[in-house]
């Protein structure tokens, strides 16, 4: 069992991704492609992105969202990303190209890309700020910035979202005491506002996973490895988690129409 973290909301220990852990998220945290249909559609909706145009997915991980990118809209995309064992997990192709960086350091000219992505990399920054100055020197006038996350201010009971509406927090409730340590929407739009940047829309998406409770359950060991909100539960809130999953796996198995595994995630259009 993991070592459980210091419970403090000031200091949650967030994921220093190793090979271990990078190849624990590539093979468990990953959202199949077609199950990231919904996000292709909102994406459309909001901004246009064609052959010709540059995207910088910041925060890259395993590459799971550069690689969509370039299929769904043709674009080239620089996937920049702070761990090494991660970089090496993201497949090379003509359209994907991979540098070391992070959010505040970002390696590209000034004015050079046509769109930044962010997906559930905005609690893992330590100086937002200083990330939306970056962002803003490497976009080009006008550019969208577009943030894919679970804001804690945006669930219940202060906000339209229900808790349950993420996967996780469903078996394992003591998840949200390191969510709620997340940025929030109102803090992390103050952010980006102090570099210039207006919120324009946004939007409720769903992922959803093909696999099956049975197939969590099965994963669950390993997904602890790479997800941060497991990783901060003690062994007993893990242990007590993984029974209620595997008793609703029971549950679903038993079912002609076993429960879908999906979660509700905001799309942040920033400009």
């Amino acid at each position: 069992m993991l070592r459980a973290a210091v419970h403090d909301a000031r200091h949650v220990a967030r994921i220093d991704y190793d090979e271990t852990t990078a190849a624990a998220f590539k093979a468990v945290r990953e959202v199949p492609r077609d199950g990231l249909s919904d996000w292709r559609e909102a994406i459309r909706r909001h901004v246009r992105l064609s052959r010709g145009m540059t995207l910088v997915d910041v925060g890259a991980g395993t590459g799971a969202f550069s690689a969509a990118f370039a299929d769904w809209f043709g674009v080239d995309v620089v996937a920049v990303e702070p761990s090494a064992a991660m970089r090496g997990q993201i497949p090379r192709t003509p359209s994907v190209r991979v540098l070391e960086g992070d959010a505040c350091h970002i390696p590209l000219p000034d004015g050079s890309v046509d769109a930044a992505w962010l997906s559930l990399v905005v609690h893992h920054i330590a100086d937002l700020e200083a990330a939306a100055r970056e962002l803003r020197r490497v976009l080009r006038p006008a550019a969208p910035v577009l943030i894919r996350q679970g804001f804690p201010d945006r669930y219940e009971p202060a906000g339209s979202l229900k808790r349950d509406g993420i996967e996780l927090m469903r078996w394992f409730p003591e998840t949200a005491r390191t969510a709620d340590t997340f940025p929030t929407l109102a803090k992390t739009c103050e952010a980006f506002a102090a570099a210039g940047f207006r919120r324009e829309a946004l939007e409720q998406v769903c992922d959803t996973n093909p696999g099956s409770l049975a197939d969590l359950l099965r994963q669950v060991d390993t997904l602890r490895l790479a997800d941060t909100t497991l990783r901060n539960l003690t062994d007993d809130e893990f242990l007590r988690g993984k029974e209620r999953l595997r008793r609703a796996a029971r549950r679903g198995e038993s079912e002609s129409t076993p429960p879908s595994r999906i979660n509700w995630l905001d799309l942040l259009v920033l400009r």
